[in-house]
């Protein structure tokens, strides 16, 4: 195996970067001015394709999310009680939420030194304040979700 390596040419080359100075002499006449516009056009060609792979990519990328949004606001229109009564269970949370973190920055701001010096006191505080606070984030986020209000014009049967 070490053969093969040896064997074939380096993935990069040395490039002179030298500035030289500009000489029409140093094309052929014509010629030279050829090779650039069609090198120029591969590029181009290159640049559009690199284009259309991006935008099948988005449009790939980006069905599953409209399908889901779609939905989601199926499900609101069928049940818009249950929308609105998650959107006031939302704002409540979040208040809460803001609350629990006011009480979590100041037990930081209290015991910034036994934290930063004591690996047990850092457990304590994460096991503490951690599991409690991902499982707030994601009810909030599943609420927020539910609650907000459909766009009438993302909707497919929108007019």
């Amino acid at each position: 195996m070490p053969d093969d390596r040896r064997s074939r040419p380096g993935l990069y080359t040395q490039i002179d970067v030298a500035q030289a100075p500009y000489s029409p002499a140093s094309f052929p006449a014509g010629g030279g001015h050829n090779e650039i516009a069609a090198l120029l056009r591969e590029i181009l060609a290159a640049q559009d394709r690199h284009n259309e792979l991006l935008e099948e990519l988005v449009g790939h990328l980006g069905a599953p999310q409209r399908q889901r949004a779609a939905e989601l606001g199926q499900w609101k229109q069928a049940n818009p009680a249950l929308a609105r009564s998650c959107r006031f269970a939302a704002e409540a949370l979040s208040k809460i939420q803001t609350e629990y973190l006011e009480g979590l920055t100041q037990e930081i701001s209290d015991n910034y030194e036994s934290l930063r010096d004591g690996e047990f006191m850092l457990n304590e505080f994460v096991d503490r304040f951690g599991p409690r606070l991902t499982h707030l984030n994601g009810l909030l986020q599943v609420l927020s979700q539910l609650s907000s209000t459909a766009n009438p014009a993302s909707t497919p049967n929108a007019p």
